[in-house]
């Protein structure tokens, strides 16, 4: 037998089914609102409009976007994107360094460059988040497969791969800083280039001193 309801218990009940339709809708907002961040390419700004939308007076042809520090580029963006993932694998190539390296060096160099890179990290995301440029949370494929290298390594093997990896890196790092600091027109990138560089020439000194940088690494 059906139960009937009396007219304020009936109310009640269109409130609560009321009240459970916003909380479903709700969270269904909230999971589409998190896919679209996951979804955007690194380096797009947080809210930016697409390529040539002026609604906003700020991003332009060719994927340029203006701020109040100057004009943001696309090779503006890659920088700040590529100094992060250096620091991604870096800091745990540095920390399996302290058990699987053989050189009292190459552990020390290792820790050094670990923690320096934790300070460079930290400036890089506040830059990013200044400018509004989403960063990358893992390295890349070929810096997991350096991991991944590293992992099945032991001794005079790893510190050969380490120092052989890293200063690699290095080099490759340091031509996209010099280009980036040569053409920018933007005052935040212009100045954390700078820093970035100081900390890229520090580690490859620290990583030449260890005596195993050899010639494929400088190539």
């Amino acid at each position: 037998m059906r139960k009937s309801y009396g007219i304020g218990e009936a109310r009640l009940l269109r409130r609560m089914r009321r009240g459970r339709l916003l909380l479903v809708v709700a969270a269904a907002l909230t999971v589409a609102a998190a896919l679209f961040v996951v979804m955007r390419p690194p380096g797009s700004g947080v809210g930016a409009p697409a390529d040539g939308d002026m609604s906003r007076g700020g991003m332009l042809a060719g994927g340029t976007e203006d701020t109040r520090w100057g004009r943001l580029s696309a090779s503006d963006r890659t920088l700040l994107v590529k100094v992060r993932q250096a620091g991604l694998w870096e800091m745990p190539a540095g920390q399996q360094a302290q058990q699987r390296a053989a050189s009292p060096r190459v552990k020390e160099v290792a820790a050094m460059i670990a923690e320096q890179h934790a300070r460079l990290d930290e400036d890089t995301r506040a830059v990013a988040q200044r400018l509004e440029v989403i960063l990358p949370s893992e390295p890349s494929q070929q810096q997991k497969g350096w991991l991944a290298e590293m992992t099945d390594r032991y001794g005079n093997s790893f510190d050969d791969t380490f120092v052989l990896r890293l200063r690699a890196a290095h080099g490759a790092v340091f031509s996209v800083i010099a280009t980036v600091r040569a053409k920018t027109e933007n005052s935040e990138i212009r100045a954390f280039a700078e820093r970035a560089m100081k900390y890229v020439n520090t580690h490859m000194s620290l990583l030449e001193s260890t005596g195993l940088v050899s010639k494929s690494a400088l190539s």
